[in-house]
């Protein structure tokens, strides 16, 4: 009797992971939720939902984080989204070529152990481990330099 509940366990277990959102999934409904906000960008990493770009002002700040929250699996949202001090005029966007980013990208990592770019398609991926108090400065250096995206892969310490 014992080992059927532990298989039982075992398999509520397995069936509960399974179904849980994947970050993608969590990270595509997110940006199809935003798409009448340009300019919005979000990554998602083991259900932290990161957020940035330029708001218009407070209320569009809050609900871009609203909406993160409210998508099933967003464990927690950090929100660098900025106001904007003057109306926002979106700009046509210039993606930095792939050599110009990984020189770039490769030079701000420096100043965070445990921490590497890549550089593919104009895309810039973050892996190794980082402080909390230390992410929102390096995706805000890394969005800094014109990517099409930033791929947060990091552990958070």
């Amino acid at each position: 009797m014992k080992i059927k509940s532990i298989l039982l366990s075992l398999s509520m277990a397995i069936l509960l992971v399974a179904c849980a959102p994947k970050d993608a999934d969590i990270e595509k409904e997110i940006a199809a939720k935003m798409t009448d906000m340009p300019g919005m960008q979000v990554s998602v990493k083991d259900g932290v939902a990161t957020i940035s770009g330029v708001c218009k002002d407070a209320s569009c700040k809050e609900s871009c984080e609203k909406i993160a929250k409210d998508v099933k699996g967003v464990k927690s949202v950090i929100n660098n989204c900025e106001i904007a001090s003057e109306p926002v005029v979106v700009a046509p966007v210039e993606i930095s070529s792939d050599g110009t980013l990984s020189s770039s990208a490769n030079t701000v990592v420096q100043s965070y152990s445990g921490v590497t770019a890549t550089v593919l398609d104009g895309v810039i991926t973050l892996k190794g481990d980082i402080k909390r108090d230390q992410l929102a400065g390096l995706i805000q250096s890394m969005q800094e330099l014109h990517p099409k995206k930033v791929e947060n892969q990091l552990t958070i310490k």
